[in-house]
This record gives C-alpha cells, sequence and structure tokens, in this order.
C-alpha cells in the first residue's frame, strides 16, 4: 500500500515538474513486449521515462539502474524495489557478475524494459557512442520490439550534484522500431540505433 501511495505521489510530481509529455512518432503505445533505449543525461531519466509512459505499460516496464547508487541508501533501495522495480546492474568491472544477467533473466520472464545503452551519464548534449548490452539482447531475444526514444530536457530538472529538482517542461519522444539486420555487424547496428536516438531530438 506504502509503495503505491508513493508511486502516486511521485507520478503527480515527477508530471508537476516536467510535464512529462510523451510523443509516440513512429510507434502507438502497446502492452507488448520492448526494449526502449534513449539517451541518458541525468539520474532523472528513469523516473522522467517510467512517468512518460501510460499506466498499462508502466506496470509491464522495468528501467534499468546502477547498483552502487540506488541502493547506496536503504530509502533509495526502497523506492527503486517497490516502486519503479528497477533492474539493477552493476557497474564495477572487478566483479565476476555478467552485468547482461539480470536483464536476460527479465527479458526471459516476459517483461518489458528500459534501457540507456550509453552505460553512463554524457554531458555534451549528444550521446557517447553505445555498447554491446543491446545489440546482444537484441540478437537473443529478436521478438522483443526495439524502440528508439530521446529524453528532451530533463538534465535541467536535477543537474548533476544537486538534489533539489527545479520546474522544467520536459518530454519523451518515442521513435519507430527497429531491429538487427541480417548479417548486421554489431558496431554498424549500435551507430544505427544511436543515430535512431538522436533522429527524434529535432521531432
Amino acid at each position: 500500500m506504502l509503495a503505491k501511495l508513493m508511486s502516486y505521489f511521485l507520478l503527480g510530481l515527477i508530471r508537476f515538474l516536467t510535464g512529462a509529455q510523451a510523443r509516440w512518432h513512429g510507434c502507438p503505445p502497446k502492452a507488448e513486449q520492448r526494449i526502449y533505449f534513449a539517451n541518458h543525461q541525468s539520474h532523472a531519466d528513469l523516473v522522467m521515462i517510467w512517468a512518460a509512459l501510460p499506466k498499462e505499460l508502466r506496470h509491464i516496464t522495468r528501467a534499468i539502474a546502477a547498483k552502487d547508487y540506488w541502493t547506496k541508501s536503504p530509502f533509495k533501495k526502497w523506492l527503486t524495489t517497490e516502486v519503479f522495480h528497477v533492474i539493477y546492474v552493476s557497474r564495477d568491472r572487478s566483479s565476476e557478475e555478467d552485468p547482461l544477467e539480470p536483464l536476460i533473466e527479465a527479458l526471459a520472464n516476459g517483461d518489458s524494459i528500459i534501457l540507456f545503452p550509453e552505460g553512463t551519464r554524457g554531458h555534451t548534449g549528444e550521446p557517447q557512442p553505445f555498447k554491446a548490452g543491446l545489440y546482444n539482447l537484441a540478437t537473443r531475444f529478436p521478438n522483443v520490439v526495439l524502440v528508439p526514444a530521446w529524453i528532451n530536457n530533463v538534465q535541467h530538472v536535477l543537474p548533476k550534484g544537486e538534489v533539489v529538482p527545479v520546474p522544467v517542461l520536459c518530454s519523451v519522444t518515442f521513435g519507430a522500431p527497429m531491429q538487427v539486420g541480417e548479417g548486421e555487424e554489431r558496431r554498424a547496428f549500435l551507430d544505427r540505433a544511436r543515430s535512431a536516438v538522436v533522429a527524434l531530438r529535432d521531432v
């Protein structure tokens, strides 16, 4: 019950602060298994794209979150676990754990996921080169629909180093689904996927 109340509260707060506008430019909101992949400029990206999804998609979609950051405090851990139902991934390169394993498990269970293929936040306005995870998941789960997304302006809601959000109009634009082409090399696909995300910036 507490998690549900917090969910309603945060949804209202996020929409008040950002507008959380969803623009379905290349595909309609549809309850099918998807990998949404987007640019990454702020810790608020996770909650922004969560708030932009309609209710029927929010309940079947899980965001990826860095374990070291989002489990730093009991409240952050409770929030991401009980409210956002995130999938934690480790950024510790010395760990023997496969960082894709939690994502593979979620997709195998039928969840949709929100992925930030840069792996870390960018600060130039342009997404950094995409890492291999998106390609590996797309080839392992070829029937999951790949949907690019551009998150606009959210870095100004919670700038790096700040803890108090400020009201700024934001939006998430969802583009046309894509897939790995037959025989397409990993880097060629990742560059094409990055271009699909960037192309939504000015839509």
